[in-house]
């Protein structure tokens, strides 16, 4: 096994963990507020249930690089094109973990607003959309780097 080898399973792990380590802490954050707010009124659940998820979109984009990085990880692959892999991998690595968990903050306050204000609630879903735009950027960047190899 070659360092370039492991460098790329490095880029591949990052990008997994690190956008998942995010989107669980973000749905955590927004899980616990509709927890908290269904104690009052449990009928609002599918009113919070997109809110919930929304920082878990982030996981899936840095599965998606995974995936891709790891079809193009080779056993014998030298020194650069195995960095070259690590580093195509942090885009949505890094924008995953942040944006996720600012994300379950946007979201958190959307469903304390939805609780208080039900008919807003497509409001909240908006806001939190608008951080999901940087994640998207960062998945974008992941995939032109790896259309390089």
């Amino acid at each position: 096994m070659t360092l370039g080898f492991v460098l790329a399973l490095a880029g591949v792990a990052s990008a997994v963990i690190l956008s998942g380590i995010g989107s669980a802490v973000g749905i955590g954050l927004a899980g616990m507020t509709a927890s908290g707010a269904m104690s009052e009124d449990p009928k609002k659940f599918g009113k919070y249930l997109l809110l919930i998820a929304l920082p878990g979109t982030q996981g899936i984009y840095g599965f998606i690089i995974a995936f891709l990085a790891f079809g193009k990880a080779q056993v014998g692959m030298d020194f650069s094109a195995g960095l070259a892999l690590l580093f195509a991998c942090q885009p949505v690595a890094w924008a995953g973990l942040i944006s996720a968990i600012w994300q379950g903050k946007v979201c958190a306050a959307g469903i304390g607003m939805t609780a208080k204000q039900p008919a807003e609630s497509g409001k909240a879903l908006v806001m939190g959309v608008f951080v999901e735009f940087y994640a998207v950027l960062g998945l974008i960047m992941s995939i032109f780097a790896l259309n390089k190899f």
